[in-house]
C-alpha cells in the first residue's frame, strides 16, 4: 500500500513536533493510503491559523484534528467550554480542544463555500453548502480510552470525536484506525471529490501553491476565483514546504516546477530573515521575470534578483572597485575575476545575504559557485541550487568532472530529483525529445555529482505541434506572423506568444515580418533595457535567452539553419530542446533547406 502524503514531509518537520504529534503523524503515514492528503501545521492563509492536522480524502471529505500531548494529570477541570490545565508555568485556562478544532474547521469551510464549484447549486436542498462532508476532532496521544472515561472527559467532549493513546499504537489494525477517523463524520456523501475539486480546495486554502495560467502572475494574489485553478502537485508542495536549513540542490527536468519552488522558498526565507535574500540566474530575461514576480509580491526590498554578471557589476559599483579594462569575449571572465579578487583582498565583504537561490545552476562556472557560496551568511547558511544538465548550454568542458562539494556546496544527503514535466503537453515533449534523445540518456551519479534525467510527461494532452517546410527564411517569418495573427483572433494574447530563434539574421527576418503584419513585439536581443516580461507584445528572443521562460504559443524558425557540424550537433540539439520546451500548449516549427534536423523533424510531421 502506497503511503499517505504528509506535507511537509515527516522527516523534515519531526524535530518541531511534540512527541505525541510525531507518533500520530507516523500512524497516519503508516495506516492511510495515498488517497489521503495530510497537512501538518500549515497556515490557512484566510484565517492566519495553523491547525495541527488537516486531512482530505476524495470519498470521506475534510477532517481537522487538534492534537494535545496532555497527560491525565495535566487536566485540572474539563467543561464543554474552557478547560483548566497545568501548563509549563503553572495553572491556566484554555479553550476546549474540540472547540478549537471546530473553530479552525468553520474558518476553512467559510473560505471554501465562496467557490460555486465546491457547493451545491441553486435549487438543491443543500444549496450553497459544500458538496463534500467535513468534520473535526481531537487526539490525546498520552491519555487512554479508560483514562478518558474515568476522568469524565466524555462529559466535556463527544467521545466519538476523540482518538486516544491505545487507539493509535503501532499494532492497531488499519481498518480499525480508519474507522476511528471516519466515525467523527455525521454524514456520508455518495459522490467523490474529483481531482479538479481537490485542486480548488488547495488553491483556496494555500495561496502559496497557486500556479496561474500566465507565468508572470505566479506569485500574484487572486481576488476572483477563476474557473480553472492550477496548483503545484502535492509532491511539489511537499518538497517546497520541506526544504530545511543548509545547502540544497534540486535536479529537475525542464518544466518540473523548479522555478516555482524557488519562488516559494524565496518568499518564505524573506519572511524570516533580517539580511536580504538574493536570487541569481544566468539569463537576463529570466532575471527580469523573477524580479517582476517578487515585485508583485511586495518583496522587492527584501529579495534582490539579478543575472550573475549584472550582480558582479553591482558588487564592483557598490564597493567602489574598478571595472576590468578587457573588451570583447575577454570582458565577462575578467569581470568575474575582478569580483573574486576584490573579495579575496577584503574590498568586497562576504556573508552579505541570509540566503542565496540559484536558478540555471547548470550554466554556472565552478568558480562562480565558489564566489557565491562565500556570500551566504554562515548564521543562516541557506543556499538552494536548481540544476538541469540537459539544459546546460555553456562551458560544457568545465562541467565534466564537476562536483558540488568541490565548489563549496555542501548538499550531500540534501539533494532532490524532479523527473515529471508539467509545463509541456505530451505532444510537445515528444517532439523535443525526438531531436534531443541522444542527449537525454540518463546517467547515474553519486549524491554530489550532476545527474542527467530523462523527463517523464505528466500526460497532459494538447494540439499536435505544427511542422511547416518552406522555401526560405523570409517565407518562414511571414508564415509565423500569419499563424500568430490567427492565434490572436482565436483569443491568444500577444504577450502569450514568443518567437525563439538561433541566429541574429533569423530573428531580424521575424521582426521584419511582425512589423509588416503590424503585430506588437519586443526584440529582447536588441531592446534589452526596455524588455518587459509583462508587455502586451510578442516576445522575440534567442534560444539561449529563453531558458526558464514559458509561453502558451511558441514559434521556432530556422531549423534548417541549425549547425550540423559534428562537434556542434549536441549543442544545437540542446538548444532546440530548450526552445521547444518553452511551449505550454501550441508549438510551431518552421524550416527551409536541408539538414540533419530537418530530416529528423519533417518526416515526423503530424
Amino acid at each position: 500500500m502506497a503511503k499517505a502524503v504528509i506535507v511537509p514531509s515527516l522527516s523534515s518537520c519531526a524535530g518541531r513536533m511534540w512527541p505525541g504529534e510525531r507518533r500520530f503523524a507516523e500512524r497516519l503515514e503508516q495506516k492511510l493510503d495515498d488517497d489521503y492528503k495530510i497537512w501538518y501545521d500549515v497556515r490557512i492563509t484566510s484565517m492566519q491559523e495553523y491547525p495541527d492536522f488537516v486531512i482530505l480524502h476524495p470519498q470521506h471529505g475534510l477532517l481537522v484534528l487538534e492534537v494535545k500531548d496532555w497527560k491525565p494529570s495535566t487536566i485540572v477541570k474539563a467543561t464543554p467550554g474552557d478547560w483548566d490545565i497545568l501548563g509549563t508555568h503553572g495553572p491556566k485556562s484554555v479553550a476546549n480542544p474540540l472547540e478549537q478544532a471546530r473553530r479552525y474547521t468553520v474558518g476553512i469551510i467559510n473560505a471554501l463555500e465562496r467557490d460555486p464549484q465546491l457547493v451545491h447549486p441553486q435549487g438543491h436542498s443543500h444549496q450553497g453548502k459544500l458538496r463534500f462532508p467535513w468534520t473535526f476532532g481531537v487526539v490525546f496521544p498520552n491519555i487512554s480510552r479508560k483514562q478518558f472515561t474515568e476522568g469524565l472527559l466524555d462529559h466535556a467532549i463527544d467521545p466519538t470525536r476523540v482518538i486516544c493513546s491505545d487507539e493509535m499504537i503501532e499494532s492497531v489494525d488499519i481498518e480499525r484506525f480508519q474507522e476511528l477517523l471516519w466515525q467523527m463524520f455525521r454524514f456520508q456523501f455518495r459522490d467523490k471529490l474529483t481531482l479538479p475539486q481537490i485542486d480548488r480546495i488547495r488553491w483556496i486554502l494555500f495561496p502559496e501553491v497557486r500556479v496561474p495560467t500566465k507565468q508572470q502572475e505566479l506569485f500574484a494574489d487572486e481576488l476572483e476565483l477563476p474557473d480553472i485553478m492550477a496548483v503545484m502537485d502535492v509532491q511539489q508542495e511537499q518538497l517546497a514546504r520541506s526544504l530545511g536549513d543548509g545547502h540544497r540542490v534540486i535536479h529537475g527536468v525542464a518544466g518540473s516546477g523548479k522555478t516555482m519552488i524557488l519562488g516559494y522558498r524565496a518568499e518564505y526565507l524573506a519572511s524570516m530573515s533580517e539580511k536580504p535574500v538574493l536570487i541569481l540566474c544566468f539569463s537576463e530575461p529570466l532575471a527580469k521575470q523573477l524580479k517582476s514576480w517578487m515585485d508583485r509580491k511586495g518583496l522587492s526590498k527584501k529579495v534582490s534578483v539579478r543575472h550573475f554578471h549584472g550582480w558582479c557589476f553591482d558588487q564592483l559599483k557598490t564597493y567602489n572597485q574598478p571595472r576590468p579594462t578587457e573588451t570583447g569575449e575577454d570582458f565577462f571572465p575578467a569581470l568575474v575575476q575582478q569580483v573574486i579578487s576584490s573579495v579575496d583582498r577584503g574590498f568586497i565583504p562576504p556573508s552579505q545575504y541570509s540566503a542565496i537561490l540559484i536558478d540555471e545552476g547548470h550554466d554556472f562556472e565552478p568558480n562562480w559557485f565558489k564566489l557565491v557560496v562565500q556570500m551566504v551568511s554562515p548564521e543562516s547558511n541557506h543556499l538552494l541550487v536548481l540544476y538541469d544538465d540537459a539544459q546546460s548550454i555553456f562551458m560544457r568542458s568545465s562541467h565534466r568532472s564537476f562536483s558540488f562539494k568541490s565548489v563549496g556546496v555542501q548538499a550531500q544527503g540534501r539533494t532532490t530529483i524532479l523527473k515529471i514535466n508539467y509545463r509541456n503537453t505530451r505532444q510537445v515533449l515528444e517532439l523535443a525529445a525526438l531531436i534531443a534523445k541522444d542527449i537525454l540518456d540518463p546517467k547515474a551519479t553519486d549524491d554530489d555529482g550532476v545527474p542527467l534525467i530523462r523527463p517523464i510527461s505528466c500526460g497532459r494532452g494538447g494540439p499536435p505541434p505544427k511542422l511547416i517546410k518552406l522555401p526560405s527564411i523570409k517565407d518562414e517569418a511571414a508564415e509565423i506572423a500569419r499563424q500568430m495573427t490567427q492565434a490572436f483572433q482565436q483569443g491568444v494574447a500577444w504577450q502569450d506568444m514568443a518567437i525563439v530563434y538561433r541566429t541574429w539574421s533569423v530573428g531580424q527576418a521575424c521582426v521584419e515580418a511582425l512589423v509588416r503584419a503590424k503585430i506588437p513585439h519586443q526584440w529582447q536581443q536588441r531592446d534589452k533595457k526596455s524588455y518587459s516580461p509583462t508587455a502586451d507584445a510578442v516576445t522575440v528572443l534567442t534560444m539561449h535567452a529563453s531558458k526558464g521562460l514559458e509561453y502558451p504559443f511558441v514559434a521556432i524558425p530556422g531549423v534548417g539553419l541549425l549547425s550540423t557540424k559534428e562537434a556542434e550537433l549536441e549543442q544545437e540539439a540542446r538548444l532546440f530542446y530548450i526552445a521547444a520546451t518553452r511551449s505550454t500548449n501550441q508549438l510551431l516549427v518552421t524550416g527551409s533547406g536541408d539538414s540533419v534536423f530537418m530530416n529528423k523533424l519533417f518526416p515526423a510531421a503530424i
